[in-house]
Formats: C-alpha cells, sequence, structure tokens
C-alpha cells in the first residue's frame, strides 16, 4: 500500500525513524520538535525560496525536523501531518503552548503596553506559549506582549460555527498554501474555520472529502456543510449559498452555489464530487 508522500517523512535517501520497515529509504534518523517562531511561515516543496508554497506553519506549532540543509529544514508539521521544507530562521525552541489566539488576527506587542511597538499580525489558531502575565497582557515565550481577550486556553472557549468563523475571513485574498488570515485557499479556509471550533482537519481538499464521510443530501444542504469538486471545496452558509477561497474571485466570497457549479463545469472542472456534512 503506497503512503500519501505528502504525509509522510520520508525520501529514497533519507526517512525517519518510526518508518523504517515500512517506507524504504537509505537510512533513517530520529526527528527533533521545533516550532514556528514568526507569525506565518511556509511549508515549500523543495528547499529554496522559490518553491511552491504547500502549506504553512503559525506561530507556536510543532515541526518535527529530520534534517538541516542550506538554510532550510525539512519535517512534518505535527498539527496536520504535512511534510515539507521551512527556513530555519523561522523556527525555535518547542515549548507546550498554553493559549491560541481566538481572534481573526491580532498583535503582539514588545512590552505590555499597546502604545509599545507592534508585532505580527498573528493568525486565528496560532499557538502561544505563555511565560508571564501583567495586567491584561500575556507573554509569549518568544517575547511577543498579546492582549488576553484575543486568547483562549487551549482546549477551551471553542467557537461554535465554522461557517460564521469562514465569514470571519470574507474578502482575504486567496493564497496557495496558505493558512493564515491575512490569505489562504479553499482547503485552508475550511480547515481554519473547523480548528477554531476544536475540530481536528486536514490540509487539502482531497483528505478532507475522505474524512468527512458522512454525506449530506444535496437537497437538504445547511449551514456548515461541505461541496467538493476535484480540487475545490466550498462551505455552505444556508440551503442555497457558499462561502469559498477561490482564484476566480481571487479572495474569500459569497456566491449561490449553482452560481459556482455553473461557472466551474463551464471551465471544465466538472460537477461537485460529493456533498459532506462534518
Amino acid at each position: 500500500m503506497s503512503r500519501d508522500p505528502r504525509l509522510t517523512l520520508a525520501r529514497p535517501d533519507l526517512a525517519a525513524a518510526g518508518l523504517e520497515g515500512v517506507a524504504p529509504a537509505a537510512r533513517y534518523g530520529p526527528t527533533a520538535p521545533r516550532a514556528c517562531r514568526v507569525a506565518a511561515a511556509a511549508i515549500r516543496t523543495a528547499p529554496s525560496p522559490g518553491a511552491e508554497q504547500a502549506d504553512q506553519l503559525l506561530l507556536g506549532e510543532t515541526f518535527d525536523v529530520l534534517e538541516q540543509a542550506e538554510g532550510f529544514a525539512w519535517g512534518q508539521a505535527r498539527r496536520d501531518g504535512y511534510v515539507g521544507y521551512v527556513v530555519l530562521e523561522a523556527l525555535g525552541e518547542s515549548t507546550a503552548p498554553t493559549h491560541r489566539v481566538s481572534a481573526l488576527r491580532t498583535y503582539g506587542f514588545e512590552r505590555p503596553s499597546i502604545k509599545s511597538p507592534a508585532l505580527g499580525p498573528y493568525s486565528l489558531n496560532a499557538l502561544v506559549s505563555a511565560v508571564e502575565v501583567e495586567g491584561r497582557f500575556v507573554r509569549d515565550v518568544g517575547g511577543a506582549w498579546f492582549v488576553d481577550r484575543h486568547l483562549a486556553p487551549v482546549g477551551l472557549d471553542f467557537a461554535l460555527d465554522p461557517a460564521g468563523v469562514a465569514e470571519q475571513h470574507l474578502g482575504t485574498p486567496y493564497l496557495w498554501g496558505g493558512r493564515e488570515s491575512l490569505g489562504l485557499d479553499c482547503s485552508g479556509l475550511v480547515m481554519q474555520a473547523l480548528l477554531a471550533c476544536g475540530r481536528a482537519c486536514p490540509r487539502d481538499t482531497d483528505q478532507q472529502e475522505q474524512t468527512f464521510f458522512q454525506d449530506a443530501d444535496p437537497a437538504a444542504l445547511r449551514r456548515g456543510d461541505l461541496v467538493f469538486w476535484k480540487g475545490h471545496v466550498a462551505m455552505m452558509l444556508d440551503a442555497e449559498h457558499i462561502i469559498h477561497a477561490n482564484a476566480h474571485h481571487m479572495a474569500v466570497a459569497v456566491e449561490p452555489l449553482n452560481t459556482a457549479i455553473a461557472r466551474i463545469e463551464a471551465a471544465g472542472s466538472g460537477e461537485p464530487t460529493s456533498y459532506r456534512r462534518p
């Protein structure tokens, strides 16, 4: 049985130690946990700043590093399992998160004052490791001070409506491989919306379609249902309208489902492949 290369930390020359006997490689080695220490870092398909961005790490997310070379780390994102290359300077010590960013985006500050220089912005679902509290400010291990009302304790105070979270992103530019609130793609929007509600979610559309296997009746769609095409996904806002990050509008947009179906079919991408209820 072949393993998904997007989720398998293995190349012909090197693989993670846990894959010995499972994925063929010339040698195997241990991984070392590192954490994203910038607002967002690209996970690329090759160790080059010009390589395709396949995914992103957000602040505080763990990246298990297997190899470091030429300014890049090769490893696997722990939150969604994606494998790729991240610039070394974006990574730092891995610490246990205590909070997550619950606002769409927020700034950190150099000092516990909103008048001090701002850092970021940091996106929804970014992870903060609190090491100090002063008044309404929480200091992350990386040094940024966050206003506590934009944070929620890890595992608590989740949003209740994924479609409502998606609506907060309305107008956000489309960005291939993006998951941050400043730019994201169709599956990144769905992933962010579900994560904010405490729901695990794979990264790519085909993975999401396979994971959320409960069918939704296309004649009785409801808020939060997902519509899949080959290589695309949208979320229902009601029985007739969708919200999705898409390359037609180059933004997160709302439109009638029937309009999107007709346009996508006319472009040669076919009809929806499934309707799912996550």
